[in-house]
């Protein structure tokens, strides 16, 4: 579970809140015809630039902003680099006994396991990097699309409450109460956009890029074991996706 962005978000929200609450009737903040036009306006504008599948299937992908559990890099390479000994010791057919959690570095495994030529590895693996990369992107893409279209639909709903009160114009006590429900939209849009959708947005693609560059990784790994490179190269190739200060002197790697 990612706490930063159930806190961040929940936080944001709270404080907006709390400004409300303190700003006298909370009530007077909630209006369903506002709700509807910038909630359901904006899931079906974004809609309307996908297919039903790319649509609803952002959802799950959402859900890897609150909960995502991936390997750090430096157990990564300590698996592999583990995998090289014993596959230079007893082949790749030694591999088969190997315990692996990450589905990506099984796959390579199980290809050099089958005998598969480095190349065909390579290829089969950066295609599955490529094609996980933009399945992300799409989740991405959707909910930057709502934190663009939200404000958009407040300001429409804003000014749909405009000509409503300025229609109504004989009537000055109502001018007030009419011009705060227009502005309602205004606010939930940009609620909507600032405080779940653009985070959201952001967080997947901060994802995306943690499991794009893990992949990289493993797929650099497994060539090199099929390359049967030494497994202390192998351990220095792989450190180079390490920040500097994790990389250890090069006295430990030797």
């Amino acid at each position: 579970m990612d706490l930063a962005t159930i806190i961040g978000i929940l936080g944001a929200v709270g404080f907006v809140i709390m400004a409300m609450v303190q700003s006298g009737d909370i009530a007077m903040f909630v209006n369903v015809p506002s709700i509807l036009i910038v909630l359901c306006g904006s899931l079906f504008v974004v809609l309307s630039q996908y297919t039903l599948g790319q649509f609803f299937g952002a959802g799950k992908i959402a859900g890897k902003a609150f909960m995502f559990k991936i390997e750090t890099p430096e157990s990564q390479i300590e698996k592999i680099v583990e995998m090289a000994d014993a596959a230079r010791k007893g082949g790749f057919l030694a591999l088969e006994e190997a315990e692996i959690e990450n589905a990506f570095m099984q796959k390579g495994v199980d290809m050099l396991v089958d005998g598969h030529d480095v190349e065909v590895v390579r290829a089969t693996l950066g295609k599955d990097i490529y094609m996980t990369t933009e399945r992300h992107e799409f989740g991405k893409t959707i909910f930057k699309g709502l934190g663009d279209v939200a404000p958009a639909m407040g300001m429409i709903g804003t000014l749909v409450g405009l000509v409503a009160m300025l229609s109504n114009m004989d009537d000055p006590k109502s001018i007030g109460p009419a011009m705060a429900v227009a502005l309602l939209t205004t606010l939930y849009g940009a609620m909507l956009a600032n405080l779940v959708c653009l985070p959201i947005s952001v967080k997947l693609g901060n994802r995306a890029e943690q499991e794009k560059l893990n992949q990289n990784l493993v797929l650099d790994g497994i060539i090199g074991i099929a390359d049967g490179q030494n497994p202390r190269v192998i351990e220095g190739i792989l450190k180079n996706y390490l920040a500097a200060s994790k990389r250890g002197s090069p006295e430990d790697a030797e």
